[in-house]
């Protein structure tokens, strides 16, 4: 097999991994891994500003704003006036929401982490900047994106 279908092999099996394992996350949670992301995000305080939420999922506000709106319907998560500044909006993690988060398989990229965790520096250096230039190299660089694992429509 030549080198470049080796790496089109190996990019397809990425892509494949991710779409599997957000199709799971789907099924066995009703969200998927951009709506249980944010909902980990509001575990520990239970509570955030939609743009605090935003730098922590690493998504523009707008986006968040979308997945907020669709994690209020399933009754994940409520939309209350902030007790100090009645202007602000929080976004409020409900007993559901906290339900699906603890019955929530692992997500991919945690495997991940951890596996990228255990590699010499100079490896997690070398595949980082391969990575990144793969990314240029598809005119992908500049596209929004967050430090998670999903593919299709945020």
């Amino acid at each position: 097999m030549s080198n470049s279908n080796a790496l089109l092999v190996a990019l397809r099996q990425i892509n494949r991994a991710i779409d599997l394992q957000s199709k799971k996350l789907e099924k066995d949670t009703g969200q998927t891994t951009p709506q249980l992301m944010l909902l980990k995000a509001l575990e520990k305080d239970g509570r955030a500003k939609p743009s605090v939420l935003a730098k922590s999922v690493h998504l523009s506000h707008a986006t968040v704003t979308s997945i907020v709106d669709r994690l209020e319907k399933s009754a994940m998560v409520t939309r209350e006036k902030n007790v100090d500044d009645r202007r602000s909006v929080e976004i409020v993690l409900t007993e559901k929401g906290r339900e699906c988060i603890q019955n929530a398989p692992e997500m991919l990229q945690e495997d991940f982490l951890l596996s990228l965790s255990k590699l010499e520096p100079w490896e997690q250096n070398l595949l980082i900047s391969s990575v990144q230039r793969i990314a240029v190299m598809m005119d992908a660089s500049q596209l929004e994106s967050a430090p998670l694992l999903e593919v299709g429509e945020i």
